[in-house]
């Protein structure tokens, strides 16, 4: 035990560098940056108030809602202030135990996320395959047993990676080429063989992905199944208008998150800069999009937040 948290008091900084070769572009690459947070900000914000204030959106699918809007604004607000420090006043030195925590925090997020969108897989197969169940099978406080449940598991998953890394000593090169810190980086300054952290990073990816991809694809098969064999045409259509929502936000999340993962360990022929300001905007796209996308995909939310604009 006594080489453990041994980097953590490791007074030397590592040095976050930004997006490599563009360090020029860097107050050009913040005006968007910041635009997009500051959006996702607001929209997501503008979910929780208005399913707070309205008793009638007190549901399960909006209680899941509120869920993705607060993990669209930990995921960017755990990045997006220090990448600013580092655009705006070339702030890039970052302590050991400060770049840690920012990495559990983005995986937890990330984690959560995940789940919440399985979540709503399975509430969207609920809805369509056991309309007449759905009260019984779904209630709030199911929802929250299931939020508590991904917390724990992204928490169980997660926490060990930056434990893992807390023992390692690092070399005299603490520059990690990025704008936050992800464990590939971190684990490429260290001095000591990292073999164990990155196969461990690998399985909670993995873990991840592969489980909740799964089970979110196989309550599509089930719900696909059950549209084949509905009549009518408007409840058809009503049913697929339930899942386009879930399924934009999928698409905006599962690709960008699986490429990036990716391009860390195997693109090796990708420039650096392209993937590195691929994986900034896609902390700050998707969250700002999300609310968009419910808010015009569903009606309820669309005329509570006109029926508040309204009133301002």
């Amino acid at each position: 035990m006594a080489d453990f948290n041994l980097s953590l008091f490791d007074t030397s900084p590592f040095f976050l560098t930004g997006i490599p070769g563009l360090e020029s572009a860097h107050i050009w690459i913040s005006i968007p940056f910041s635009m997009f947070y500051i959006i996702s900000l607001l929209g997501n914000f503008t979910i929780l108030f208005v399913v707070s204030k309205e008793q009638t959106l007190h549901k399960p699918m909006y209680m899941l809602l509120c869920m993705l809007a607060l993990t669209d604004i930990g995921l960017p607000t755990s990045v997006v202030p220090k990448a600013l420090c580092i655009f705006w006043f070339n702030l890039t030195s970052i302590t050991v135990g400060g770049c840690l925590t920012q990495m559990f925090f983005l995986y937890i997020f990330s984690g959560m996320q995940s789940a919440i969108l399985m979540a709503m897989a399975f509430d969207r197969y609920v809805a369509i395959c056991n309309p007449l169940r759905y009260t019984t099978i779904l209630t709030n406080a199911r929802i929250a047993k299931l939020a508590l449940v991904g917390l724990l598991r992204a928490l169980l998953i997660v926490l060990p990676m930056p434990l893992l890394l807390s023992r390692h000593p690092f070399c005299a090169n603490r520059i990690i080429p990025n704008t936050y810190c992800n464990h590939i980086g971190i684990t490429k300054i260290s001095c000591v063989d990292t073999t164990v952290n990155r196969m461990y990073a690998l399985v909670a990816v993995l873990v991840f992905v592969g489980i909740d991809l799964t089970i979110i694809a196989g309550s599509y098969i089930l719900i696909i199944r059950a549209l084949f064999r509905i009549s009518s045409k408007q409840t058809h259509q009503k049913a697929l208008n339930t899942c386009t929502a879930h399924i934009f936000v999928m698409l905006m999340f599962y690709p960008p998150f699986v490429f990036s993962t990716l391009t860390y360990r195997f693109g090796q022929g990708i420039a650096p800069q392209i993937h590195i300001m691929l994986a900034n905007f896609y902390f700050v796209a998707p969250p700002m999009l999300n609310p968009i996308i419910y808010g015009v995909k569903t009606k309820e939310i669309r005329d509570k937040v006109f029926k508040y604009s309204c009133r301002m």
